[in-house]
């Protein structure tokens, strides 16, 4: 009979710690998410303000040689990310793809001019960069016109501002709400061998002795839990990988390591320091506070 109890209280001390880890594990998985989110969110405004594109419409008397060496010319300037060169015949199939194959068949002649297609440099890609650059572009006795979305380009960069904040906000709350849920969960498992604290009073054992054993088991239970909130980061970023892999292709494969390696610790510090106050408070209970 006493090994049949012995063998139901390893069961329920088992599934209570698994349950634990697996209680930790998923918010350091949240926070784990929005951590990836928030690290990358740089990126990823970088990689959508870098290939927007400004059309620099050239004059019906430019040739192609002329747009091409104009093309390199400007490639050089310090705004400039990458330039490339549109002849007339590219424009045309591009409109005929836009407005179908007959478009033309309403003008007398070609009105398709030779262009360039500018991608910017992430740090002049604000409304009054834009405009500086235009002044510069239009200096040009080559250039006929500078064409952008201007309502895009606000569009963009107020977004990405946006986006930047509720990220943060977003990573504040998790941190907050991981620390009381693993504060509540660490505090049960305590709870539950408070009168195995009592006993080791009663004995005289000294708090550092009686905290040791709980916060080598928080230690381990903050890895454990860390270990498994990144392995499921992992399978997260391998379906990315596989099924988006453009937008796979704009994080830092450091940055991601770094988060990993921050959730790691973060559960190892959240544990610990929640398992260090919760033993304190159970060894201060007396007798009748055992029950309550």
């Amino acid at each position: 009979m006493r090994g049949k109890d012995k063998n139901i209280i390893a069961r329920r001390l088992i599934h209570s710690y698994l349950s634990s880890i697996i209680s930790i594990s998923l918010v350091l998985l949240l926070v784990g998410i929005f951590g990836i989110l928030a690290v990358n969110a740089r990126a990823v405004s970088k990689y959508f303000k870098e290939n927007i594109k400004i059309t620099t419409v050239l004059k019906d008397n430019v040739s192609d040689n002329e747009g091409k060496r104009f093309c390199g010319e400007i490639s050089r300037l310090p705004f400039v990310r990458a330039a490339e060169f549109i002849s007339k015949e590219q424009g045309t199939e591009e409109m005929k793809t836009l407005l179908g194959e007959d478009f033309l068949s309403v003008f007398d002649s070609n009105p398709i001019p030779v262009s360039v297609d500018i991608r910017l440099n992430e740090a002049y890609f604000s409304p009054d960069s834009l405009t500086k650059v235009k002044a510069v572009l239009m200096e040009t006795s080559k250039v006929d016109d500078v064409v952008y979305e201007d309502s895009l380009i606000k569009l963009v960069n107020g977004n990405m501002e946006k986006i930047g904040v509720v990220l943060v906000v977003f990573i504040v709350l998790l941190m907050f709400i991981s620390f009381v849920l693993i504060n509540n969960t660490v505090r049960l498992n305590v709870y539950t061998k408070r009168f195995s604290i009592y006993t080791m009073r009663l004995v005289g054992a000294t708090k550092s002795f009686i905290r040791a054993p709980f916060v080598i088991k928080a230690i381990f239970q903050g890895l454990i839990a860390g270990l498994l909130a990144t392995t499921a980061l992992l399978a997260i970023l391998f379906v990315v990988k596989n099924e988006f892999v453009q937008l796979f292709s704009m994080m830092d494969i450091r940055l991601l390591i770094a988060v990993m390696g921050g959730v790691i610790m973060l559960g190892i510090f959240i544990c610990v320091i929640c398992t260090y106050f919760v033993v304190n408070k159970m060894i201060t209970l007396n007798n009748s506070d055992l029950y309550y």
